[in-house]
């Protein structure tokens, strides 16, 4: 996605953390645990989930639609500024 080793290993990593966090998820339901910690952890998830997508749209607009740090076109740079902000603030 992101066309760099550094940007691959860092969405790894974010795949690895959500992965624990499913483990937990299974852990707890054979445990037995309340179901308030359950949902709690589910809601982990889905947060990790969205921070993932998060970045992959970020690099997703910024490889294939417009990067605004190399847009010469200022309106479509500050466009592209707030969409990416539009999807982080969505995603949180």
């Amino acid at each position: 996605m992101r066309h760099t080793t550094e940007g691959d290993i860092k969405l790894k990593q974010r795949v690895h953390r959500i992965r624990g966090q499913v483990e937990a998820i299974e852990r707890a339901l054979d445990a037995g645990e309340d179901c308030a910690k359950v949902m709690q952890l589910v809601v982990s998830v889905r947060g990790a989930a969205n921070g993932l997508m998060a970045e992959l749209l970020e690099d997703h607009i910024r490889l294939h639609i417009a990067d605004p740090a190399r847009d010469r076109d200022r309106e479509r740079a500050n466009g592209t500024r707030h969409l990416i902000d539009v999807v982080h603030a969505y995603l949180k």
